[in-house]
């Protein structure tokens, strides 16, 4: 089954990297946030990927040229007409497809580009920027009990913030809002059947007319969980995301190094 990543936006919250680099190529443990999204796929047995790049689409590329050479020993023999003997270890069995969408495209033209890489089959479908727990094979499971178009993973992210109650300038009450006060949130982590592709008409947002459509006709699932997810939309949230990995017990890392 093949896994769509949405990864061609420009990341202007978090400008201070992302003007040099996609948003999904900022590096989370020296890794770029991507490799981590794939790494969790990847443990499930989701080895084929699509990448949906637009902005400086050519990092991308470039990084996965280059990607075998890095991720094994080589040696470089200068006195046999620079021979390059690649001594082969343990690499990833991933296929990487990575398509220049646009530099502009909104999400559901980004989707639309990549139909022919697709094909009439099921695939998943997730954002560039996020990591998080969810157990993909269950997820699947769930997708294919309920027979919609289209499940998302839905969680409750929690406030930062305490409530105040207030009566003037009196605090009445103070509390930490919980999981169970705040609003379920679209987090990704997609399973999309090709029917769906055809409420695609335009470039537009797939979180707004496309998705919108399909609720209409009652073919949106919604898979809740309940376990760790954190987007990399800001400084704050990379910052966070490195104090975890430097930790060593990363919440997405399922798989062994």
């Amino acid at each position: 089954m093949k896994v769509i990543i949405l990864a061609g936006g420009f990341g202007t919250r978090i400008s201070e990297e992302s003007q040099f680099i996609p948003k999904p190529m900022i590096q989370i443990g020296n890794m770029p946030i991507i490799w981590h999204i794939m790494k969790h796929y990847s443990y499930y047995g989701f080895n084929d990927f699509i990448i949906c790049a637009g902005y400086r689409q050519e990092v991308i590329k470039e990084w996965f040229s280059d990607y075998y050479i890095r991720r094994n020993d080589v040696t470089f023999d200068f006195r046999a007409e620079n021979k390059v003997t690649v001594h082969q270890r343990d690499i990833e069995p991933w296929t990487v497809t990575v398509v220049d969408t646009g530099l502009k495209t909104l999400t559901g033209g980004r989707i639309k580009a990549v139909r022919n890489y697709i094909g009439n089959e099921t695939f998943m479908l997730t954002y560039g920027d996020g990591v998080a727990d969810v157990d993909l094979k269950a997820l699947l499971k769930f997708h294919r009990e309920n027979g919609k178009l289209v499940t998302l993973t839905a969680t409750q992210p929690g406030s930062r913030f305490g409530v105040l109650q207030l009566k003037e300038n009196q605090v009445l009450s103070f509390q930490e809002k919980n999981m169970a006060d705040s609003d379920w949130i679209n987090i990704g982590f997609m399973v999309v059947e090709p029917g769906a592709l055809d409420y695609i008409t335009g470039d537009y947002m797939f979180e707004q007319k496309p998705l919108e459509d399909i609720v209409s006709d009652g073919e949106l699932a919604c898979y809740r969980h309940d376990g760790f997810w954190q987007c990399m939309d800001t400084m704050r949230d990379k910052e966070q995301l490195e104090r975890i990995w430097e930790k060593g017990n990363a919440p997405w890392k399922l798989w062994e190094d």
